[in-house]
């Protein structure tokens, strides 16, 4: 014994090798330091608030979770541990933060506490006030802090004076301040309150979840604990009324009107000092959207931009936003590229695929994007770069690369995943690539010599403590068949081509929002963990992943069978190429790629031998409404299409061929995202159909499986079934 953790043991307790790690990063304005959060190591899930002072790189704890509630354990609200489920947070401690406009005041709870961070000599103090507190943020100018607290919206002083509620909830169902479930899960809102630039005002989310149906999640492991009551907004059924108000620090209380009727979602609030304040409210089909801009005398809007697709509109990070000479920053869907667009002016071309914004500056804009298509650049799938582009003239000579429109940042000598966040002239980039395991975290300066051209500018580092992984990713990333299918394969370590052709285990997430073939060494870890107990591991992004094109993302309206289309296609293509038994071909996945493994072998048993279905969409009829209704439509306008793409229908059935295939069921009995009903109807089906199966409930596990042993375990019960299945145990 070496006393070395197993992989699964060291994957669960790392929480993926992401503890330790700086994340979360602000920038201030002037460039003198950056904020982030960091736990002290590897296996340490408490995250403290640090800064680095950027002029000789010194780090300090702004913030220490364990001093400030005096070494007692975190106590969550119901309110915190939704938000944690929504944003798929597992970590403790400082988990969020946010600062005023000068990067000098960082706010944030912990146990339902308001604490304040003097960001420049790291002293943190808590300010009593009526909680449980939920994502406190200060004004601009950091002489407040609103915050959420049982469906009031709050403010209270920075010295802690004078706390008081701007809006009360109103009966059982109305709340102000918090985002709404839907939002949260689908449309990656998780704020309910934005601060006027200058500090005397907020646009405050009303959210009435009274038409909402209720369902009721329970533990039956725990039969003396009630049900939880969950307001799910399932695909076809009423949402949460969502409406704006103006609220002045003052008393006054303006309602912020649109067409609520036409556009009910509120998608996005953007409130900066270049202009007034934006809202992009989107129709219930998500095919059309309006860009408002907000009149704050009044609460009228006027339509800045409307955008229509006869498929669906995608949400972006970042955007929509203003200039400092008050254009409109957009990224849209054109001549079969997504671009990024300031004003009417068209930055970016189909060279580059945008996939969100990630600074407004003074003439540029700093946003992430994937280069080329996989299918014209086939050795560098998997990237994801950050950019700047160029609106404006600026000061000095114009540098070369505005001449042609942007400019990578940072180096780009090898492929990797790329994340940025900036202030002033410093940019701290982050980046992952295949060579080596973690994240990088640089800070850069930015310097231009007198022609205006990129130099070489001051380089440091922030460190990261995540510990090294046990074993090492190797994954080769191609693109394969008609469609230029990106997809990573592993092999096992140490194979030979003697060995001769290995069982395939097929390991997609393969559906919207998902992109897994990336080049990124830590994303493959899992993977390669299987692949070294004797498969070859495919992992493939068919049509419907995001990263490429809008017609590829957009090609499974209403038909998600493509996604198991693209799957075959890969597995085949890749076996005139590697060594592949296409006789002993088994598929795992979680969530849609649960969906997609359950189809795999039900619908293909020809190609799919064995199947691990993980918290599966098997009903899309119990899925949320701005997700399912996206691709599918509405229930009672489409029910041969839900039917069609379900697990769990008569339609749905009808395609499940011959032979029966071993199946592995999972499921965390406390998912309010894909709740149990899922897997308890698949089994259902399954049993009156004569389908053998297996089925493993996880009590007291969400849709996240944080528990280190309930992790660790689940890796090493999914390898064990996939042996058995195909016959790889003697």
């Amino acid at each position: 014994m070496t006393g070395q953790l197993s992989f699964p043991r060291q994957h669960a307790r790392t929480q993926r090798f992401t503890l330790g790690a700086p994340r979360a990063v602000t920038v201030s304005p002037d460039g003198s330091r950056a904020v982030f959060l960091r736990s002290r190591g590897g296996t340490d899930r408490t995250n403290l608030l640090w800064v680095i002072d950027l002029a000789d790189g010194r780090e300090y704890p702004a913030a220490d979770p364990l001093a400030l509630l005096g070494g007692a354990d975190e106590e969550l609200s119901a309110e915190e541990r939704a938000r944690r489920e929504r944003s798929r947070e597992g970590s403790a401690g400082v988990v969020g933060y946010a600062t005023d406009e000068r990067v000098e005041l960082a706010v944030f709870a912990l146990s339902g506490r308001l604490f304040a961070a003097d960001l420049r000599t790291g002293a943190a103090r808590e300010l009593p006030v009526p909680g449980p507190v939920v994502d406190p943020r200060p004004s601009p100018d950091g002489a407040r802090i609103a915050y959420a607290a049982r469906g009031a919206l709050r403010v209270v002083n920075a010295d802690g004076s004078e706390d008081r509620a701007l809006a009360e909830p109103e009966g059982g169902t109305v709340g102000y301040g918090m985002a709404e479930f839907i939002a949260a899960e689908e449309m990656d809102r998780s704020r309910g309150f934005w601060w006027s630039p200058g500090g005397d005002a907020l646009l405050v989310a009303r959210v009435d979840d009274a038409p909402v149906r209720r369902w009721w999640i329970a533990d039956p492991a725990q039969p003396e604990q009630p049900p939880t009551e969950v307001a799910y907004p399932a695909a076809g059924t009423p949402n949460a009324e969502v409406t704006l108000f103006l609220l002045g620090l003052d008393g006054s209380r303006t309602e912020v009107a649109w067409d609520r009727r036409r556009f009910p979602y509120l998608a996005r609030v953007h409130w900066s000092s270049y202009g007034p304040p934006l809202l992009l409210v989107q129709a219930r089909d998500q095919r059309s959207q309006l860009c408002l801009a907000v009149d704050t005398g009044t609460g009228r809007t006027t339509t800045v931009h409307a955008d229509e697709d006869p498929v669906w509109l995608d949400l972006f990070p970042g955007v929509p936003a203003w200039t400092p000479d008050g254009r409109l920053v957009r990224i849209a869907d054109e001549g079969g590229a997504r671009v990024l667009m300031v004003g009417d002016r068209r930055l970016t071309t189909g060279a580059l695929h945008v996939r969100g914004v990630l600074d407004v500056g003074e003439d540029d804009v700093l946003f992430s994007a994937s280069p080329d298509t996989p299918g014209e650049d086939p050795e560098r799938p998997g990237e994801i770069v950050v950019y700047r582009a160029w609106f404006g003239d600026g000061p000095g000579p114009v540098p070369a690369a505005r001449a042609r429109g942007w400019e990578p940042v940072g180096e780009r000598a090898f492929p990797a995943v790329h994340s940025a966040a900036r202030g002033g002239d410093v940019i701290v980039l982050s980046y992952a690539c295949l060579e080596r395991p973690g994240t990088r975290m640089e800070v850069l300066r930015e310097e231009r010599d007198e022609d205006g051209q990129p130099v070489e500018g001051w380089r440091g580092e922030i460190a990261s403590y995540a510990e090294q992984p046990v074993i090492a990713a190797r994954p080769r990333l191609v693109c394969a068949g008609e469609h230029r299918i990106p997809c990573a394969v592993l092999l096992p370590e140490g194979y030979r081509e003697e060995d001769g052709p290995l069982p395939v285990l097929m390991d997609p997430y393969g559906g919207p929002h998902g992109q897994r073939v990336v080049a990124s060494h830590n994303a493959h870890l899992t993977s390669q963990w299987f692949a070294n107990h004797g498969f070859a591991v495919i992992v493939a992004d068919g049509r419907g992943t995001p990263g490429r094109s809008p017609d590829w993302e957009k090609a499974i309206r209403d038909r998600l069978t493509l996604t198991l289309d693209d799957q075959v296609e890969a597995l085949r293509a890749l076996a005139g190429s590697h060594p592949l038994d296409l006789g002993r071909v088994a598929i795992r996945g979680w969530s849609y790629g649960g969906f997609l493994a359950g189809m795999a072998v039900l619908r293909r048993p020809d190609v799919f031998h064995a199947a691990v279905v993980g918290a599966p969409v098997t009903d899309l009829r119990l899925y949320d409404t701005h997700y399912t209704e996206r691709y599918l439509g509405l229930p009672d306008e489409q029910p041969k299409v839900y039917a069609e793409n379900s697990l769990v229908t008569d339609e749905g059935l009808s395609g499940a061929a011959e032979p029966h295939r071993p199946m592995m069921i999972v499921h965390g009995l406390a998912d309010d995202n894909v709740v149990v009903a899922h897997s308890l109807r698949l089994s259902s089906a399954l049993l009156a159909a004569g389908r053998p199966h297996e089925v493993l409930p996880l009590s007291g596990v969400t849709h996240m499986t944080p528990q280190e042993q309930v992790a660790e375990n689940l890796l090493l019960l999914q390898v064990d079934f996939l042996k058995r299945s195909l016959g790889m145990v003697r």
